[in-house]
């Protein structure tokens, strides 16, 4: 069964565009790759991607393969192979051809709107230039807000590298410390966070281990940013783990838009020492 453009669109606008929540009541989008770390280039991998109630499992929604970026070790973007969006997953392979690290993700820049229509509070999302059209005559209360977001995760042949890591300057992005294919279980890492290509002070960081749909609780971890924008975790167990961050101003872009809305989300997968 194949799902309608506009269909996939929503879908990727809001799995892009979730602010913070608690992690036991917002849907999450993620990436999971198959693995993170191999010993020689020329290896394939898989990519499922997906919006679900748990982590990694799909029951909810699937990311849409629009607006996916790959990029190579040495900067290229790369195109990936027998790419599939099902009802509720997507998924794609890719062939790790150079050395170094990899950065695959999904990137969003649109709009969210609330507005009421006939006493009836309603929402929509899409991107800016639709703006005009998808809010009815006769709606109040219009309210719009710029969002930018960021679903990715990172893949390393051979010796990890930091080249995938230039910022762009837009929204908010991860910069290593820690390099992200370099995680093992009882072990500290540390991160940096950029709004803009500038440390974001004062973030909320919110880590949670997969495999939620077998347990009560999602025994996530909190984390503060520091005037460096950076923060660190200590990693309990060896596994995926799901990484989301947000944050709202008023700097939007688009003259439409009354505020600004830029969230992050990152997989990374922990190793057993």
């Amino acid at each position: 069964m194949k799902l309608g453009r506009a269909t996939l669109t929503a879908a990727l606008t809001a799995a892009l565009t979730l602010v913070a929540a608690p992690a036991a009541l917002a849907h999450k989008a993620w990436l999971q790759p198959s693995q993170t770390v191999f010993s020689e280039k020329g290896a394939w991998m898989t990519v499922d991607a997906a919006v679900s109630n748990d982590l990694f499992y799909f029951n909810h929604l699937p990311l849409p393969l629009e607006r996916l970026q790959v990029t190579a070790p040495d900067g290229s973007t790369m195109q990936p192979q027998n790419g599939s969006t099902g009802k509720l997953r997507s998924t794609f392979d890719l062939e790790l051809a150079q050395e170094g690290t990899y950065r695959i993700a999904m990137v969003n820049h649109g709009m969210f709107a609330s507005y009421k229509l006939d006493g009836e509070n309603r929402r929509w999302r899409g991107r800016a230039e639709d703006f005009a059209g998808g809010i009815p005559a006769g709606a109040t209360e219009v309210k719009a807000s710029e969002s930018l977001g960021r679903v990715e995760t990172f893949v390393t042949v051979g010796q990890p590298d930091t080249a995938v890591f230039k910022p762009s300057g837009r929204g908010l992005e991860l910069a290593p410390v820690t390099h992200p294919n370099d995680l093992y279980a009882g072990e500290s890492a540390t991160f940096q966070l950029l709004l803009d290509g500038q440390p974001a002070a004062g973030l909320g960081v919110e880590i949670v281990p997969g495999a939620t749909r077998y347990r009560n609780q999602q025994d996530e971890i909190q984390a503060t940013t520091d005037a460096q924008g950076r923060f660190s975790v200590t990693w309990p167990q060896a596994g995926m783990y799901w990484l989301e961050a947000s944050h709202s101003d008023g700097k939007t872009t688009l003259p439409q838009a009354g505020e600004r809305r830029a969230s992050y989300v990152a997989t990374f997968e922990v190793l057993p020492l």
